[in-house]
Parts: C-alpha cells; structure tokens; sequence
C-alpha cells in the first residue's frame, strides 16, 4: 500500500472532516431544542398531546436515515408550491436538505433519551418539589431538567457518536462530508485502502474527543449525585 498519497491528500480529508463536524454540530443543537419539547409532550397526561410526538418518534425511528434524506432532497423538489416558496433556496441546497433530515431523525432519538431521562428521575424528587410548593415550571426549571441533564449525558454522547457515523450518507446526496470527499479523492487515485483508513482514522479521533470531552462534563454534572443509566434507543 502507499500512504504517500494519504500525505498528498490529507489536508482535503481535513476539509471533509470539518464539513461533517458542521453538519453533526448544528444537526445536535437544532435537534436538542426541538427534542425537550417533544420529551414533555410525549409525558404529558393527555392523550391527544402525547399522540403526536409518539407519531413523529415513531416514523423517524422507524425508517432509514437514508430514506429520510432522501424524501427531504428528492422529494421536496417535486412540489411546485415548495419550488415557487421562500423555502427553496434553502430546500435546493444538498448541505441544508442534509442538516434537515438529521435534524428530524436525531430529535426523534433525543426526545426518547430525554423522556427516559425525565422518567428516571425518582419519585421522591418530584413529590419534594411539591411538598415546597414549587409550580410546575419551578419545578422542570429548578430540579427535573438539570437533574435530567445528568442522566442523559452518556446516552446523548452515544447518540452524537451515531450522528457522526450516519452524517457519512450525507456523500449520497453530493456534500463533500469525509466520506464523500474520500470517494472523490479514490476516484482521481484508486487507493480505496488507503484513503478509507485514513478516514476511518479521522472519524475514530473525532469519536475519541467527543467521549473525553462528554465523559469530562458527566463527572462534572454528576459530582454531587448519583447516576441513572438509561437505555439508548436502538438505530438499527
């Protein structure tokens, strides 16, 4: 094998890298924000309110990461009304249709890891911050959610870890991601192996910071107390 080519080519790796790190980061925050909401809803007493979140969790952990990038890239197209709306020029554009779907797939994901997180907590917590006669919202801004934050911190690091991994079929729709930019560079070089391990390196050392950098903010947030493990929802 020669690795000489892995030298010549590296710094476009390293492009490709920070593309799939722009699309796992904002994929995490916008699905984080929309997942608290969909976690309260789907633990919310009524019926109806619960329905709808679980309608929503079910479809995008029911269906391929793969699909879902593609009913978002191809299939909006197909619509005059979204060609002739303000969304377009968004909806055209490979990069935001891959920030899209995983957007929607990893709220789904995180929205379980949270209503298990929330659901874990004890019920001696819940029925403290009644007897001191916190309101509701005092008591998801003062106790559950920080407590909660806690708790989901090893399966939120897992879920980023299996976002990173999938953000590879982001190649499939055109992104040079690291994976699709290995796929350009074996094209021009037929190195597979090379190039490929290489790869694999890279998004091995981006796992490893990640888990140093989430197990770092665990010790901290759960210096004082003790941690529930819940169970990470299955992707495949």
């Amino acid at each position: 094998m020669d690795f000489s080519v892995v030298v010549e080519y590296f710094p476009r790796l390293l492009e490709g890298a920070w593309v799939s790190l722009q699309l796992v980061i904002v994929s995490i925050v916008l699905g984080g924000v929309f997942a608290l909401p969909i976690a309260l809803a789907r633990i919310s007493p009524v019926a109806w309110v619960r329905a709808v979140p679980f309608a929503y969790i079910f479809f995008f952990r029911g269906t391929p990461l793969l699909v879902q990038i593609f009913l978002v890239y191809y299939g909006a197209s197909q619509f005059d009304v979204v060609r002739e709306s303000v969304l377009w020029p968004i909806l055209r554009e490979p990069f935001w249709c891959a920030i899209i779907a995983f957007t929607l797939n990893t709220s789904a994901y995180t929205a379980e890891i949270f209503r298990g997180a929330i659901q874990a907590i004890p019920q001696g917590e819940v029925e403290a911050c009644k007897v001191v006669g916190m309101t509701k919202f005092q008591m998801y801004r003062r106790i559950l959610l920080p407590r909660a934050f806690g708790i989901v911190l090893p399966a939120y690091g897992n879920e980023i870890i299996l976002m990173l991994k999938g953000s590879a079929l982001a190649s499939t729709i055109t992104i040079l991601d690291l994976t699709g930019m290995s796929r350009t560079i074996i094209a021009r070089t037929y190195t597979p192996m090379e190039i490929f391990l290489a790869a694999g390196a890279i998004y091995l050392v981006i796992s490893i910071v990640i888990i140093a950098i989430f197990r770092q903010i665990e010790l901290r947030q759960n210096r004082y107390l003790g941690t529930l493990s819940i169970k990470v929802p299955d992707k495949g």
